[in-house]
């Protein structure tokens, strides 16, 4: 029985994540029951590829990077991620190892479930078997637009998908925060700092978004959303 607001306050935080949404209270609980609260300082390494998938993690507060290193040792970034969105679950259910690593770009906390514990909770439990799907079907639609966007169009198109795609995470309408550092940015896009920062300022010269620091007013959002799909100007 659960009377700690510790645990309390867990379970309702499990209950408003996207993978575990609209779950009865008893299997959230069984979920707390099994979690555990993990810490790591900025820049500090969660995983590395090739590590055992021995569990998977949601973020609890921070943001995690997920990247990979080509065998120049170039950086390339596949996702960020922050509060309440899960990382590192497909190899745990395939039973293999990261194929990518993890790093804590800020002080995190994480929420980590062990592979074992929570397949036995899945097993015992189809709704959460559905919601997993749901979540996985939605990583993979994420990864066929990077894709699409790595290899099919050039930076002003891959900058303009994803300035829309965060002014629909952030749920802020036209106006927007930038989340990464240029460096950082211009990783995840495929190009470099010098580039990134061509293109946002001939963005805004265009009329297409206003700048003030890291935060951008879209202004012509019609526009960026064609921009976004022939993927140059």
């Amino acid at each position: 029985m659960i009377d700690d607001n510790r645990d309390r306050s867990l379970v309702e935080w499990l209950g408003r994540t996207s993978l575990f949404a609209g779950m009865a209270e008893a299997h959230l609980r069984e979920l707390s029951g099994i979690a555990m609260v993990v810490s790591y300082r900025k820049r500090t390494t969660i995983f590395s590829a090739g590590d055992q998938g021995n569990g998977f993690y949601l973020v609890k507060e921070g943001k995690v990077k997920i990247y990979m290193i080509s065998p120049e040792g170039k950086e390339q970034i596949l996702h960020i991620f922050g509060s309440g969105e899960p990382f590192g679950e497909v190899p745990v259910f395939a039973g293999k190892s990261f194929p990518a690593h993890a790093v804590a770009l800020e002080d995190c906390r994480l929420i980590f479930l062990p592979r074992d514990d929570f397949v036995a909770l899945v097993a015992a439990n189809p709704a959460l078997a559905l919601n997993l799907l749901a979540a996985l079907a939605a990583r993979l639609r994420q990864f066929t637009k990077m894709i699409d966007a790595l290899s099919l169009k050039e930076v002003p198109g891959r900058l303009a998908a994803h300035l829309l795609f965060l002014s629909e995470k952030q749920l802020a309408g036209d106006n927007l925060q930038l989340e990464l550092s240029k460096t950082q940015l211009a990783s995840l896009l495929g190009t470099i700092p010098e580039t990134l920062s061509r293109m946002l300022s001939k963005l805004q010269r265009e009329g297409f978004i206003r700048i003030d620091g890291a935060k951008i007013l879209i202004s012509d959002r019609a526009g960026l959303a064609a921009l976004a799909e022939i993927g140059k100007f």
